[in-house]
């Protein structure tokens, strides 16, 4: 019975985040984020900082791909798969919609001011995401992974290095670190 309700209430929470969420899946982040970390309570910040990480490196929508990672965390590979559709059930609605009236949407005033408001929406949720995950990481206090987005930014939109270089880089970087961390006795975070 409580496999049932935690079905349920991931059904009922992905469905809602896909469907009133526009700009991908770094705008369903702090709404998961806000729903089963501090609402609920079913998973840390750190888990989904965690689930957020693999969501982003894995192939697919990273809005599907956390909405998995959630779902098998709390029920298994049944939550998962009810995440999985929950996720993806609004925008197929939405875009089967939205084709059936194309061309009225298509040239419609207000239908392009709408979305241009929802840019600027957006961005700013973005923005505020980049910052929780960044207090986040400050709190660590975890010198690599602190300097790491400034060189990052430098290596890409200055230097124009390319992004899976930058990936692969980091990737090395951080493995390092966790290796020398734990021959020292450290903890494995």
């Amino acid at each position: 019975m409580q496999k049932l309700k935690i079905c349920l209430l991931l059904f009922r929470i992905t469905f809602s985040v896909s469907a009133f969420t526009f700009g991908g899946g770094y705008i369903a982040i702090p709404m998961m984020r806000k729903n089963f970390v501090h609402k609920l309570k079913l998973i840390s910040e750190q888990e989904l900082l965690d689930m957020a990480a693999i969501a982003q490196s894995t192939p697919g929508a990273i809005a599907v791909n956390i909405a998995v990672l959630v779902g098998y965390r709390l029920a298994g590979a049944t939550g998962a798969i009810i995440s999985c559709i929950g996720t993806v059930l609004p925008p197929i609605v939405i875009i089967s919609v939205v084709s059936m009236f194309y061309q009225a949407f298509r040239d419609s005033t207000i239908v392009s001011a709408i979305l241009k408001g929802v840019e600027a929406g957006v961005a700013a949720v973005i923005v505020d995401l980049v910052i929780d995950m960044g207090q986040v990481i400050l709190k660590e206090k975890n010198l690599l992974l602190t300097l790491l987005p400034f060189f990052v930014f430098i290596a890409n939109f200055i230097f124009n290095i390319n992004v899976l270089f930058i990936i692969l880089t980091s990737a090395i970087l951080c493995v390092i670190q966790t290796y020398i961390k734990s021959k020292q006795g450290g903890t494995f975070s």
